[in-house]
């Protein structure tokens, strides 16, 4: 099972990165989503249009694309010498991405805030929120890539 699992490793790598990518694009544009629902009154034809926007955003998109660069890295991390488990670069990516996965869930429950019209943050509280998953997703390239 292992030689398999080896040797579709470039196969898995272009899952998790296509993944990936699908993933912080979503992640990106959530809370950008957000900013601009706080703009809307609660019922008006222009929030309810967000909260479609925002659930299909959220369930159609970037969960199955956090769901395939979790599982698709976990499967790669577990290849012999793919992963250092005594470098430090590992850990801090691992932190990384279990914080992006936090922001995400923060994402989840933002969502069902507006969807329910109980939204209490104000657009700036988004905006700043927005920038949460690029310095996770800069850390995280930097330790895969440059490996510190």
């Amino acid at each position: 099972m292992m030689d398999m699992l080896i040797s579709y490793r470039s196969w898995f790598l272009s899952l998790h990165i296509m993944a990936f990518i699908a993933w912080m694009a979503g992640t990106f544009y959530l809370p950008r989503l957000y900013v601009y629902h706080c703009q809307t009154s609660p019922g008006s034809t222009e929030s309810e249009r967000f909260k479609v926007m925002e659930r299909k955003l959220l369930r159609q998109i970037m969960t199955p694309a956090m769901i395939v660069t979790v599982l698709a890295g976990g499967i790669m991390s577990g290849l012999p010498g793919v992963v250092d488990w005594s470098a430090g670069w590992w850990w801090t990516k691992i932190v990384c991405v279990l914080g992006l996965m936090g922001f995400h869930g923060a994402c989840a429950s933002w969502r069902k805030s507006f969807a329910e019209d109980r939204n209490t943050h104000p657009e700036r509280y988004y905006r700043i929120a927005n920038e949460v998953p690029t310095v996770l997703m800069m850390i995280i390239v930097i330790m895969i890539v440059v490996r510190p």
